[in-house]
Order: C-alpha cells, then structure tokens, then sequence
C-alpha cells in the first residue's frame, strides 16, 4: 500500500427479499463513483447466497477520501441502501484526513494508521 493510498472495507448484511433493491443502489453507487477523480477502486463481492456483501474501495489520497464523502454516493445513496441492509462492519486504511475523518467516523467506521516502516 503506498503511503497516500486510503483503502475501506464495508461490510454488509442483506436480508434476502432486499437483495434486489440493494443491488439496484450499488449500481447507482457505481456510476456516481466512476465520476469522482481519485477512485482507484470500488468494487463489491457478494457470498454465495447474496446474504452478505464486501464493498471494498481505494483512494488515491485523503483529497480524494474527502470527494467521495461529500459526493452524491454518499450524501444521497449511503442513505438509501442502508434501508436495505445493515452495515456490519466498517474499516478504513490509512489516513482519510481530518474531514473525511470525522464524517467516517459519523458513519461508525474504525480508521487504522498506515506504518510506512513496517511495510514494503
């Protein structure tokens, strides 16, 4: 992981007669994101029988962290899929900034340090 790089993992729980519409706002999610600068990554993983989901997304940097926190992703569909689904657990890597942050940790999110003297 370089060291500017913020990556999350979000887990969900979904029961299974909202697994349509929870899929329908991850779509939606996906196209928002695809227009901030700065996502390296946002991709979603289901378990087998879609009772579970992993959202798992990477960030240039904290400025980038700070685009999708206030962008339409999470102001407008964080809201809404979160009807669907229960976020179970939330963590973050490396440093989000101080904005982003706070706004992450409104959201429940657990934010772990980068070392750069113990990575490669």
């Amino acid at each position: 992981m370089a060291g500017q790089e913020v990556r999350f993992t979000v887990s969900f729980t979904i029961p299974e007669e909202n697994l349509k519409h929870f899929k329908a706002i991850a779509q939606a999610m996906i196209a928002s994101t695809q227009a901030e600068t700065g996502t390296l990554g946002y991709d979603w993983f289901y378990s087998p029988d879609g009772s579970r989901c992993r959202l798992i997304e990477t960030y240039v940097d904290s400025n980038a962290v700070l685009t999708h926190m206030t962008g339409h992703a999470v102001r407008e569909l964080v809201p809404k899929i979160v009807h669907y689904a229960q976020i179970t657990g939330f963590e973050v890597y490396g440093d989000p900034g101080i904005e982003a942050g706070t706004i992450l940790a409104g959201l429940g999110a657990e934010v772990f340090a980068f070392d750069a003297g113990l990575s490669r």
